[in-house]
Order: structure tokens, then sequence, then C-alpha cells
């Protein structure tokens, strides 16, 4: 038996509605940012659900009284519920100021996160510039449409009779050219 690499492609689409399902997540040296940029951005914030790690989500509420659904504090696990959501399908849209100048002891948690959105095709702001940008987007207010080509990678297996025929044929179509 021969083992050949196969390659399929696929079509995945999904449609964003006008209102987007927001996570909001910050580390805590950036959560004053965080709780800024909430408030200076509430009008548009209060037309979308939101969701937010522990903290960050009480400071949010307490500055802006946004409605927001909370979840663990980050270290806690709540990177990875935001992470679960967004494989269900549930989070569209993720802020997350994140700090590059501090150790975080859930690194892992932060680095799954983040790979998870690449991976789900999930717009994700790590700063407030980037964040302004997606907030400022056409798309923010309007419904659109994803479409994402897929490719997977299968192994086939394909009996050795069959390799030695398509050897033998490709050696006699050689032969007559």
């Amino acid at each position: 038996m021969i083992h050949q690499q196969k390659y399929t492609y696929s079509t995945e689409a999904k449609n964003i509605g006008k209102q987007k399902n927001i996570a909001l997540i910050a580390h805590d040296n950036k959560k004053p940012e965080m709780v800024e940029w909430a408030t200076q951005n509430k009008d548009i914030l209060q037309e979308h659900f939101l969701y937010g790690t522990g903290t960050t989500a009480s400071l949010i509420i307490e500055a802006t009284r946004l409605p927001i659904t909370a979840f663990n504090s980050g270290p806690l696990g709540g990177d990875q519920q935001i992470g679960s959501r967004i494989t269900e399908g549930e989070i569209n849209f993720v802020v997350f100021f994140w700090d590059p100048l501090e150790s975080q002891p859930h690194d892992p948690d932060i680095k799954a996160l983040l790979r998870i959105a690449a991976v789900f095709d999930i717009p994700i702001a790590t700063n407030m510039a980037t964040a302004d940008f997606m907030l400022t987007s056409s798309y923010m207010s309007n419904e659109y449409r994803v479409e994402k080509l897929r490719s997977s990678l299968h192994l086939v297996d394909i009996p050795e009779e069959v390799v030695e025929q398509e050897d033998e044929i490709r050696i006699d179509e050689i032969e007559l050219e």
C-alpha cells in the first residue's frame, strides 16, 4: 500500500449580522486604556452584544453601564472561555488590549486565543488604534458575508498494483512519444 497526499478544497461561508458579538479583554496594565476606549465608543458598543473577561468586564460595566456577559478572569480560564465561544460561532469580533511588555502567567492561553481567532478568521484588535479602525469600518454597522477557501490535506491509500500499473502506463506513454 502506497500513501499519497491529496488536497481537497471547500468554501466556508458565514453571515455576520449587523449586531456583532464582541469580546473585550485587557491585561492589567491595559485595563485603564480599555475602559477609556469603551467609554469613548459607548454609543457604538451599545448596538452590539458584549462579552468580557472577569475584571475587564466589571470595570467597563462600572464606567459605562453597558450590558456585558462576563466570563472568568483571563488567568482563571476566561481567555479559554472566549476561545470556546469563537469556535462555536458565538464571538465574531475581539478587542484584546494585551501588554507585550509584561510577562503573563497564562501566556499559553493567550497564544491559544490568538491562534483560534486566526484559524476562525475572527477580526482581532490588540491595541486602541486597530480597535478604532475596526469599529469605524463600514462592516461594523452592516451585515456582511465571509467566504473563505479552505484546503484540507488527506492521506489516500493506493494499492501497489495500481501504482505499478500507472508506472507502466507512464513508461508506455513515454516510449510512444
